[in-house]
């Protein structure tokens, strides 16, 4: 299909016609007018609910807003205010009927939350229940692979609803709202995932049609419920907020007791602990395989379990589930313990499925491991490793593969001193993610095509998600590459990619970043920004002139994007003995 009309992150790589059919979503509401909203939510808000108003030289008390005002109120901030509107009014009849408690903001937030998760439920019923889309693998295998993937992270995004929900209905509610932003925008993109992947495997209309409206609320409450979280903070008094206990997070207890794994640095940092299991390819551990170790993880574990994979090849795709918790990998060296598998989009398998290591359990951390998709660049996606893990952290580990080498989903992610190597799009994903210290390497494409170091995948203004690369090296892998090289491309209407104080090579095209559809420039709620890199392509003098591009960062937004900021580093990894800055 002509390029000029599709957001596939598939190909758009060449000069003709090619790629997939993703369709970008409207934006529904400008950036003016939700400022306006914004500054009516404050001001109303304020105003009516949190602190009535009491008019002076009269005892008569001024006539407060009715709850159908505060809704109203409370869903101007979102993306569709409409639907959350009636979803809110209609749930707070029955929460009136069975609660004392005023609705308030804490319950106004508890309320949108719950409306998502119900949508969910039922959309991950249907999924299953529903004839429609029960395709037989054997009749259409990309199909039926994908509507599978659509299960597993349908199932994904009501686990996140759902510690979302817990959290919130927490006393210290605004203590773990960065965790509760976190989750719900890992709700959002787990949504997006799949409807980007039944896209990407089938051209039946109708199928698409009818997922598109079955999944439609389930997408819109959910972006409700984090845009509520997101600009409700700064309605709540300086006062009333309570400051967060260092380390308090997703892996604590509702008590804020550290798990038992993060008492000790030697568990996870340079020093390899005893290990829980041993994987040897020469019989000399508990097992041969790394998928026979994991099947052997103890479900939602606080303590840290780990184990040791000695060196060798390991030919096998790997998936460490998401009810997998605190699960240490490592092995003796990036080169010396690998993973190497070969699934491609190509030969009929959804680029989710392709990965040769795929993990969604929380708190996972790998080191000295390398991990390879060799499927090779006719095969076009070929996934090394997926990763949904929050506060997860890969260390002295490498990626190597063509396009689409690397996939960090969604949640919080820290990548240091690792090396990346790939063609197109090979970091690329919607997590909120640092790489920090790696060495990013990019190798010659098939003829005709360009290299993109980035894709990232932010579809909604309210996520807390974006790239940043930050004090790494971008290079050529071999002296053969001749192809044009980019820092990235935005994927979705509100990517985020920034690129600070890293060594960038002469490889790198001047103009720096490319469009997602040749021609046409992004729209101007993309954040692309560089500051303070240095090299032979570090030049921002023949940057692109987006509206969404800076070439220059404030000392703000390099904070924004730093460890401590933009993923909580300080809060869970110093605890991992990992360096960081």
């Amino acid at each position: 299909m002509d390029s000029s009309n599709s957001n596939s992150k598939a190909e758009h790589v060449t000069e003709e016609k090619c790629g997939k059919k993703y369709s970008r979503k409207v934006i529904t509401i400008s950036l003016l007018s939700f400022s306006f909203l914004l500054l009516l939510l404050i001001a109303g808000i304020i105003a009516g609910v949190l602190t009535p108003t009491r008019r002076k030289k009269s005892t008569t008390p001024a006539p407060q807003p009715t709850t159908d005002q505060s809704i109203v109120y409370i869903c101007s901030v979102t993306q569709y205010p409409e639907s959350c509107n009636w979803s809110l009014s209609s749930y707070f009849h029955s929460f009136n009927s069975s609660n004392s408690e005023p609705l308030g903001i804490k319950n106004l937030v508890k309320l949108s939350i719950q409306v998502s998760l119900e949508e969910l439920t039922n959309l991950s019923t249907n999924l299953t229940s529903d004839e429609k889309f029960n395709i037989n693998d054997q009749a259409n295998p990309a199909l039926g692979k994908a509507l599978n993937n659509c299960r597993i992270l349908i199932k994904d995004a009501v686990e996140h609803i759902q510690m979302s929900l817990s959290s919130a209905a927490l006393q210290s509610l605004t203590s773990h709202m960065n965790d509760i932003r976190t989750w719900l925008s890992t709700a959002v993109t787990s949504q997006e995932a799949c409807t980007d992947g039944l896209s990407e495997s089938t051209n039946q209309s109708t199928l698409l049609y009818s997922f598109t409206e079955s999944i439609r609320y389930s997408k819109e409450f959910t972006s409700n419920s984090l845009a509520i979280v997101s600009n409700l903070l700064t309605l709540i008094p300086r006062s009333d907020v309570p400051k967060r206990k260092l380390l308090q997070s997703s892996t604590s207890d509702p008590n804020g007791e550290l798990p038992m794994w993060m008492n000790n640095r030697r568990l996870i940092g340079y020093e390899s602990p005893e290990p829980d299991l041993v994987v040897a390819r020469d019989g000399s551990g508990d097992f041969e395989t790394i998928s026979e170790a994991v099947k052997a993880i103890p479900k939602m574990k606080k303590k840290r379990f780990s184990i040791y994979v000695k060196r060798g090849e390991y030919v096998e795709n790997v998936e460490v589930h998401s009810d997998q918790w605190n699960v240490l990998m490592y092995g003796d060296g990036m080169y010396a313990t690998v993973v190497s598998g070969s699934l491609n989009f190509d030969d009929g398998t959804p680029t989710y499925s392709t990965a040769t290591f795929g993990v969604s359990g929380r708190g996972f951390v790998a080191k000295d491991m390398g991990f390879r998709n060799t499927a090779g660049p006719k095969k076009h996606q070929a996934v090394a490793v997926r990763s949904s893990s929050d506060q997860s952290v890969f260390f002295r580990c490498s990626f190597d593969a063509y396009q689409d080498t690397l996939f960090a989903l969604s949640n919080r992610q820290f990548y240091r001193d690792c090396v990346v190597i790939g063609t197109i799009d090979f970091i690329f994903g919607n997590a909120a993610v640092v790489f920090q210290n790696c060495s990013i390497r990019v190798r010659q494409p098939l003829p005709g095509q360009f290299n993109a170091v980035t894709a990232q995948g932010r579809t909604d203004p309210n996520q807390n998600t974006g790239t940043s690369v930050h004090k790494c090296s971008v290079a050529g892998y071999d002296e053969e590459l001749t192809a044009r090289t980019y820092l990235g491309r935005p994927w979705k209407n509100y990517s985020r990619a920034v690129v600070m104080s890293t060594e960038i090579g002469g490889v790198v095209d001047p103009m720096g970043w490319a469009e997602w559809v040749p021609g046409r420039d992004p729209p101007e709620t993309i954040f692309y920004a560089e500051d303070g890199n240095m090299g032979a392509g570090s030049s921002v003098g023949q940057r692109v002139r987006w509206r969404g591009y800076k070439s220059k960062m404030s000392g703000k937004e390099r904070e924004a994007f730093s460890v401590k900021s933009f993923i909580q580093g300080d809060e869970w990894l110093p605890e991992t003995g990992v360096t960081y800055e």
